[in-house]
Order: C-alpha cells, then structure tokens, then sequence
C-alpha cells in the first residue's frame, strides 16, 4: 500500500495474504489456550469455550482463506487517498444505462466483506431475476481504520467519514448517488443525510439510533410492539460491553486480540449472539471477516471510531434527507415515534420476520428488493 497519502489517483488492488502470514495464523491456532470454562459455559458472560472449540477447529481443518481471497477478488478493488488516509474500496459500475450510483457502508465487526453476496443481483439485476432499471453501480468503500483502508491520525468522526466518502464518490465521477449501510454504515449514512450534498439521492438504513430523550410524553406515543423494542434496547445494552470499552480504553482490549486471533474471534462475538441467539451468519462468513481483520492487523483502528463519537462534541441535529428504513427480526428494533423525532424525512419503513443485525449476510436477498424498491 502507498505511503504518499496526497496522491489523488486511483490505483488497482489485490487482496493477497502473505504465505507466511497463514502459516503464522495456523500456528497460533495449534497452540490456541482457551480460558478456564465458567460453570455453564453459554453466552451469558460472554463467548463460550465451546463456541471457540468448534471454530478453532474449523478454522484450522476447514476453512479456506484462498477460496475467500479469491471470491474477494472477483470484483475489482481500489486505493486512493482523501484527507490523509488511503482508503480501499470496491468499484463495480453497471453496464446498464442509467444504473443507479451507490454507496454500501458496511458494519462494525463487519467489513466490505459484508456485502459480496449483494454486488451482482445489485449491478446486473437482470442476471438475477431483477430487471435493467433496478440497475446500480456499486462502490463498497472500507471505513478508516477497518480492513484496508488506513488510520493514523485522531478525529475521524463518523461526520469526517461521510465527507470522505462524499469525496470518493465525486471523485469516481458521480454527481449524485445514494446510500446504504448497517451499524458503523448506517451512522455515516445518516451523517450524509445531514451533510445532505448536492444530488444525494437518500439514505436507506438498517437502523435508526434514536433513543427515548427523557420526555415523559414521548411514551404517550409507543405502542406494544415499541415497548418491546424499548426491551430489546436494554437487552443489548446489557451485553454491549464492547461498547464501552472502544468508547474509554480502545487501545487496551486491542493488544490481547492483535496478538490472538482467538481472541479476535471471540472479541468478534456480535457476529454469533447479536440477537441473542438468533444468528443466521455462517461459520464460513464469521470465519472470513475475523480472518480480514486478523490478516490487516486492523482490530485497534477499527474500534477507535466508538471513542472519537464518545468524545466528539456535536448538536444534536433533523435529518431531512429522504431516508428509508429496514427493520430485521432479530436486529435493533428502531422505534418508528422517535426515528421521526431525529429524522423528519422517513418515506419507507420496511420489516422483515427473518434476519437480523448483519442481514446483508443473512438475507442479502431482502437487503437487495428492499434496495431496489427505495430507490425505484
């Protein structure tokens, strides 16, 4: 990867782990010492041995990275750099006339990885059942810090990232595009709704992060259904210790899963038990993002963007961009009363009964209808 990072060209990629560095990684597996069980061993105080066991032993018996990095490669990959940091992503235009441009902004623990399945029904619909006007060209940047892209400098807000993307896609040639994005992806793409630059076509969204302000009277408007998702909020917050510790001592926790990838694996627990056990995210897909983040030694960057929101000082600000929502099963359960209170420009509210917080592995069929009909 370049060291210049002023260079505004746009440069070719390839993915390409060292063999050496897949011999290191199945030698700390062989040698992997699991912590001395707690009684039970469930989820219930965090990644169970027996989880890591049987993904150890898929990792090293099973699991091909080369078959991953060549499914990555399929699709042409790119560097360039914007306000001092390289950033990677993947470009795949349409050939159909008038396709639709399109940021895809992927998920914390997740990465451009998150997306693979989506490319193709989204750039060539008619290959897959779709028709030519659901066309879009596709860009699939990585976050700074995440992946390859690079982070070396503070202050990279989730606002900073969506000017940067702003850049990049302005930069590829495209005048207007929309947006979509999960967790990490789904705060950029609400901070471009904000920025709101010239031809942006919307956001659609996985979630919504608005939260009861302490009104009493905001209650007056929810119903079962959002008392349930009020529940699940505190569920999660229960067990989002993550959260936490990338919000105050990110460089702590980083040195134990830089130098472990079973404790990558097991920091990477969101993938399994999001949705409290709900989780329709393969072995094979855990496997190959935690091997992303392994490979890039990338988990210390990754996590910092908990910490630069914590610590950023902002208003609290309307999203009048047209925005749509996607709201899966088994994910966070945005709350339609208070997402209109933060975002006064919601034009379609979709729910899913299968999926949940990672659904563009899980359901990247459902992601991709419910694409096409936001941005018909």
């Amino acid at each position: 990867m370049t060291t210049n990072k002023n260079d505004s060209t746009i440069r070719p990629f390839t993915v390409s782990v060292a063999q050496a560095d897949l011999d290191d990684l199945r030698a700390r597996l062989a040698n992997t010492r699991l912590p001395k069980a707690a009684p039970g061993d469930d989820w219930e105080l965090g990644t169970p041995n027996s989880y890591l066991a049987d993904m150890v032993d898929t990792w090293q018996h099973e699991f091909d990275w080369r078959a991953q990095e060549a499914r990555m490669n399929e699709f042409p990959h790119h560097l360039t750099d914007i306000d001092g940091q390289t950033i990677h992503f993947i470009h795949v235009p349409s050939a159909e006339a008038n396709a639709t441009p399109l940021l895809l902004i992927h998920t914390y623990p997740g990465s451009f990885v998150d997306f693979l399945d989506m490319i193709g029904p989204l750039t060539d619909p008619v290959a897959h059942g779709g028709k030519a006007e659901d066309a879009f060209s596709v860009v699939v940047p990585s976050i700074p810090g995440f992946g390859f892209s690079t982070l070396d400098e503070r202050g990279w807000t989730m606002a900073r990232v969506a000017r940067a993307f702003d850049t990049l896609m302005r930069r590829l040639g495209y005048s207007s595009y929309g947006s979509h994005g999960s967790d990490g992806g789904a705060m950029i793409s609400r901070e471009l709704g904000l920025l709101n630059p010239e031809g942006f076509l919307g956001l659609h969204v996985l979630q919504l992060f608005s939260f009861p302000s302490g009104d009493p009277t905001e209650f007056e408007k929810f119903t079962p259904k959002d008392y349930a998702a009020l529940e699940h909020m505190q569920w999660f917050q229960s067990v989002g210790g993550y959260n936490a510790i990338n919000s105050t001592r990110p460089q702590t926790v980083s040195v134990g899963i830089s130098d472990s990838p079973v404790g990558q694996l097991a920091w990477n627990e969101l993938f399994n038990n999001f949705g409290n056990g709900t989780s329709l995210v393969s072995k094979e897909q855990i496997l190959t993002e935690v091997s992303l983040y392994w490979f890039t030694n990338s988990s210390a960057a990754a996590g910092r963007y908990h910490y630069e929101e914590a610590h950023a000082v902002t208003e609290p600000a309307i999203n009048s961009a047209r925005t749509g929502v996607a709201v899966f099963a088994d994910d966070f359960k945005s709350i339609r009363s208070l997402a209109d209170r933060d975002n006064d420009n919601i034009v379609a509210w979709s729910e899913f009964d299968k999926g949940g917080h990672f659904a563009s592995l899980e359901r990247p069929d459902d992601v991709t209808a419910d694409l096409r009909k936001f941005f018909a």
